[in-house]
């Protein structure tokens, strides 16, 4: 008993100087909603291991924390980034923002230009020796400037260092660029050209008590509009910083025709796919099935054996596969469809002939599936209903309809709805064959024909040629995650109404 408590502590000491650092580092980054989480947890976690009150939920604590952290995170930070402007452009902090713009400098063409001999000591670092235009000199070393006359300490002190030559100012260039000395907190000595260093001073101040960005140049005030600082003519200045923007993703979705059209365009194909993939994969395999399953079916395990071999390659390999075989000129089906008919089909640039492409692909995917699951189902089926249909004069359509199909629904329906879920996320296929391409003309957004909306929001995300917008992606990704929840809602409901019916048979 002693140990136990002794490793208890051990482990709980442990786990709380962890709890320590985390919550430092949180707090010198400013990560105060995260901290308060943290404390909470920490708080809970020494209730659960020190109270006798707490001793039932310590079992809890891995799977609860783990959910929290694989689900429920996930799924608050998702809705967090859609009410957000988070993407290309306004991937930086409002501070990160402003400093970056504050740190952009012009050139004083006033100022004139400031010649120079540069030097290298024996430990390989740089001097220069300017001249202002006005003639004063200027020692330059580790980014500060000092006046100097000849005959000073310091100045001998250059006669002793390597004096760079052109051909070394050359080689050296980028090195030179990087180097800036400043007269004092906001005026700068950079280089401006092989031969000259420039006077350069801020290009913006930042008002803090007005939230203000000016142009010391023009006088432009700068003022935050939606993640930006915008000027009263609405030009922008970029980086933006990222900002919370509400509902203006979820708007954009439903109401900007250039982003709508593309949308409604890929859910009705969604839709169209899953039902397609669902559906021709059944009656393909239930065909199968209803034959397997024929007891005077000779070489019946052969069969099944061969036609159970698709669902046992990895699906990726059949992906590529298949995206050789219907390549347009090199591809074997339009070799022998130009052997057959004359003319080959443009199967993966037209949108039509794409779409059907997916479907075969799939269909070679999932019939092995569904044979297997209707194999199971067919053999749970009392003989006895047949022999009774027969008795009574039923054809074999009427015994199929009448008492197969609905026996089987009662153990497939739950499956078919799963397989919908599946397939309206089912990315690699979409990804592996087509990309989502072709690509739909006149698109805001990187929209293709056979694009689904998972593959829809994963080109948002990461393959806009106009930059990623993870804000929108967030967005169509609660959508999905409506939608596929309203499915699993709809099965839950579906599944239970089928054992009430199965109950009754």
């Amino acid at each position: 008993m002693e140990v136990a408590k002794l490793i208890k502590g051990v482990f709980l000491g442990v786990l709380n100087v962890v709890f320590i650092w985390t919550a430092l580092f949180l707090l010198g980054h400013q990560a105060y909603w995260v901290l308060l989480l943290l404390v909470l947890g920490a708080a809970l976690v020494n209730f659960i291991f020190i109270s006798e009150k707490g001793y039932p939920y310590r079992y809890l604590l891995p799977a609860s924390f783990f959910m929290i952290l694989l689900v429920v995170y996930p799924i608050v930070y998702t809705v967090y980034v859609s009410v957000t402007n988070y993407g290309t452009g306004n991937i930086l902090s409002k501070e990160q923002a402003v400093t970056q713009l504050q740190e952009r400098r012009i050139l004083d063409a006033e100022a004139g230009n400031y010649t120079y001999t540069a030097y290298r000591d024996g430990a390989g670092e740089l001097w220069f020796l300017f001249t202002s235009p006005q003639g004063e000199l200027l020692l330059g070393h580790a980014g500060r400037l000092e006046p100097v006359q000849e005959g000073d300490e310091r100045f001998s002190q250059l006669a002793q260092f390597t004096e760079l030559t052109r051909a070394d100012l050359v080689r050296a260039t980028n090195e030179l660029s990087a180097l800036s000395f400043a007269f004092d907190e906001t005026w700068q000595l950079q280089m401006r050209n092989i031969n000259y260093f420039g006077v350069y001073r801020p290009q913006y101040e930042y008002i803090r008590e007005r939230d203000e960005l000016i142009d010391l140049e023009s006088g432009t005030v700068y003022r935050p509009v939606l993640g930006y600082f915008e000027a009263p003519d609405g030009t922008r200045l970029t980086p933006g910083f990222r900002e919370v923007i509400g509902l203006n993703n979820f708007r954009r979705l439903f109401t900007n025709p250039q982003v709508t059209g593309p949308f409604v365009r890929v859910f009705i194909w969604t839709v169209q796919w899953a039902l397609l993939s669902v559906g021709c994969t059944f009656a393909v395999g239930l065909f199968l099935a209803i034959l397997l399953n024929d007891p005077y079916l000779r070489l019946r395990k052969f069969y099944r054996s061969v036609l159970i071999l698709p669902y046992a390659v990895p699906a990726f390999i059949s992906a590529l596969i298949w995206r050789g075989l219907f390549h347009t000129e090199l591809g074997i089906i339009n070799q022998v469809l130009r052997a057959t008919i004359g003319s080959g089909v443009p199967w993966l640039q037209d949108p039509v002939w794409a779409k059907v492409a997916l479907v075969i692909l799939n269909l070679w995917l999932g019939f092995p599936y569904m044979m297997l699951v209707c194999l199971g189902a067919l053999q749970s089926i009392d003989h006895e209903m047949y022999e009774a249909a027969v008795v009574d004069g039923a054809s074999s359509w009427q015994q199929f309809y009448h008492i197969t199909l609905p026996l089987l629904m009662v153990s497939v329906a739950p499956l078919l709805i799963a397989s919908f879920s599946f397939n309206f996320n089912n990315f690699s296929v979409i990804y592996l064959l087509t990309r989502g391409r072709p690509p739909m003309v006149g698109a805001q957004t990187p929209a293709g024909h056979t694009d689904i909306l998972i593959s829809y929001t994963y080109r948002l995300a990461f393959e806009s040629g106009r930059g990623v917008d993870y804000g929108l992606a967030s967005a169509v990704t609660l959508v999905i995650f409506l939608i596929t929840g309203a499915i699993t809602f709809i099965n839950f409901r579906f599944t239970g109404a089928l054992e009430e019916v199965r109950k009754n048979v």
